[in-house]
Formats: C-alpha cells, structure tokens, sequence
C-alpha cells in the first residue's frame, strides 16, 4: 500500500483555525491558553507536515508512518491541554485522517472511534449539558466528514497512480510498434532495393560487350539503388538505437530549415520522442517536396506539462488535395502517444502542429 500522504492542506488549514482562536481566547481572557506552548506545538506540526509534503509522493514506510502518527496524536493531545479556547479537540479529527493514508480504513475507523471515546471522557456529565451534547455530535460529524475525505483523496491519488501506469504501458506499446514498423520497413524497402541491385548488375553483365552504354547506365542505377538502402538502413538503425530528438531534429535540419528546441526530454518516454521526430521528418519532407517551400521553421517545446512540434512553412500550401499515407501514419503514430495533431493550410504556407502530454 502507498503510504504517501496527499491533501496536506487540510493540517496546515486546521492548526491555523486553533492558533487563531487560542490567540483571540489568550488576549481576550476566555479560557486559561497557554500561548507560548501553543505556538511551539502547532509550529513543530507545520514542521512535521512541511518535511512529509517535500517528501511526496515517495512511499513512507510503515514503521515511519506509525512513528509520524504517535508524534501527530501526543502534539494534539498536548495542544488541546493548553488551548484556552477549545477548539484544538478538533485536531484530533486529523487522526483517523492521516491513518487512512497509510493503514487504510479499518484502522482508520478503529482510531475514529478511540478519538470520540477521548473525546468522551475529557467531557464529563456532557449528557446534563445541551451545548456539549452538541459538540459531542459535532465531533462525530466531523469524523464521519474526515474519513470521507480520506477516502475519496486516496482513490483520486490510486487513480493518478494507474493513469501514470497506463501511460507508460502505451509508451512500451508504441515504442514496440514502431520497432515492427523498422521491421517491416527493413524487410520491405531493403528487400526492394537488394532486388533492383540484383537485376540491374544482371543486366550489365549481360550487355556488358554488346552495348557498353546500356551496361554503364544499368551499373549507375545499382549504385543509386544500393545508396537509398544504405541510407534507409542507417535511418532505421538510428531509430532503434539510444534516441536523442534534440540530436536527431539536427540531423533532420538543414539548409533551408531554422530549428529551434526548448526544454528537456528527460521526461518523456521513447514513444512520444519518435512519434515527434517522425512528425518533423513527414512535415519537412512535405514541404520540401510537395509544398516547394523556400524557407521551413522547426520549433520544439519540451514543457513539464507537455511537449509541443510546430512545423512552418512559407510553401504554396495542399490546396484540395487530401491527405497521403505519411500524413495519416503520423496522426496514427502521435494518437498512440496520446497526442494530438493540428494542420493548417493556406497559399501562404503550411503550419503543423503536434502536442502530446507528458507524464502526470
């Protein structure tokens, strides 16, 4: 079990209510507060809740967990032993609170229970007095209230747990589609062009005494053939090495392209990488092939929130045509990273635009 503690609010929220009215009881003579004890007490609470909130969300042992909780009840207790103005009993609804977190609810309700018995018993002949009645329901309200709380911050807090698990499981999945799509393209593109070696070479022996021209023209053709393998297997191996985009988005820029990149990948998985870098490749490629762009601007934002692929160009636009393969892989490629993909179009230029969240 997750014993992290969320909704640290609710404790800071609560010793400022007692520090106040002890303060107002203090200097209007209600009560017998002791100030300067509860200024320590409460101020060594914040302390306590301040060091548990900078560790978050790392997981607190059991053993810490109890130890926290002990030092957490005695401080309450203390606290409500030298306020003046009563209201630091309320400080014990934090118990149950806190023990939700990290013993989950049985335990929770046991100690729920042990606090109105206190609660209780620090009221004698409560039975004989209207008002204490009154604080005494008061407080079982409030205890049901707390453990509500508790438990509907743990299953908000479980379900954040489980969507970060689902992202990563489609990050894995969409780093292993893309490692069968190299695959498939490997088996498909290569075998392509190993073939049109073969039968080229074949066909300049062939000719080779009886027409030189048409051998020399059919040995030019296998070594262009043999070049685009080469440079499709240098592509894909470079896909399924260590990846780095800003590295990559380099590589891919030149020329007539002004690259800018911003933030840290560090963040974001193998998936949502590749289906960026991809997304760049399809857009420059588009605009230096179908757009006749002169001047293409590339800009990357790698936020903490998400991470953001713009790709303008200054081309004649797509008009009415509609889009190709590359365009509708790549939406494929960024919706199995949870992204999304806007385009643009105009006689004045194309803008593409790609966004895919980050982690939560």
């Amino acid at each position: 079990m997750n014993t992290s503690r969320p909704a640290f609010w609710v404790s800071p929220v609560m010793c400022a209510a007692v520090l106040v009215a002890g303060v107002y009881a203090y200097f209007s003579g209600l009560g017998d507060t002791r100030l300067p004890w509860l200024v320590g007490g409460i101020s060594l609470l914040v302390a306590v809740d301040a060091a548990e909130f900078r560790s978050y969300p790392v997981r607190t042992p059991r053993r810490v967990a109890a130890g926290l909780l002990l030092l957490r009840t005695a401080l309450y207790v203390g606290l409500a032993f030298v306020d003046g103005s009563g209201l630091a009993r309320l400080l014990l609804l934090l118990v149950p609170f806190t023990a939700y977190f990290a013993f989950g609810l049985p335990v929770a309700v046991l100690l729920a229970l042990a606090c109105f018995a206190v609660a209780l018993v620090s009221t004698p002949d409560w039975y004989a007095h209207l008002e204490q009645t009154s604080d005494l329901v008061m407080f079982v309200v409030g205890l049901v209230l707390t453990l509500t709380m508790a438990a509907v911050a743990v299953r908000e807090r479980d379900g954040r747990v489980r969507l970060q698990e689902s992202q990563r499981t489609i990050a894995e999945l969409s780093a292993a589609a893309e490692r069968a799509r190299v695959a498939r393209d490997l088996h498909d593109d290569l075998g392509h062009h190993l073939t049109a070696i073969v039968v080229q070479l074949e066909k300049a022996s062939a000719f080779h005494d009886r027409e030189p021209e048409v051998a020399k023209a059919a040995v030019l053709d296998a070594s262009r053939s043999a070049r685009r393998a080469l440079g499709e297997v240098r592509e894909s191996v470079r896909s399924l090495r260590s990846f780095s985009l800003p590295s990559a988005l380099e590589e891919l820029a030149a020329g007539d392209v002004t690259l800018t990149v911003s933030g840290s990948p560090d963040s974001f998985g193998t998936g949502a990488l590749h289906a960026l870098y991809r997304a760049a490749q399809e857009g420059i490629t588009n605009a230096r092939r179908h757009a006749a762009a002169s001047h293409i601007r590339v800009a990357v934002d790698l936020g903490s929130e998400c991470a953001s692929l713009t790709v303008a160009d200054d081309g004649r636009g797509m008009g009415a045509a509609a889009e190709g393969f590359g365009l509708l892989g790549m939406r494929e490629r960024v919706a199995l990273a949870g992204g999304r993909v806007d385009l643009a179009s105009s006689p004045a230029g194309t803008v593409l635009t790609v966004t895919i969240p980050g982690p939560a």
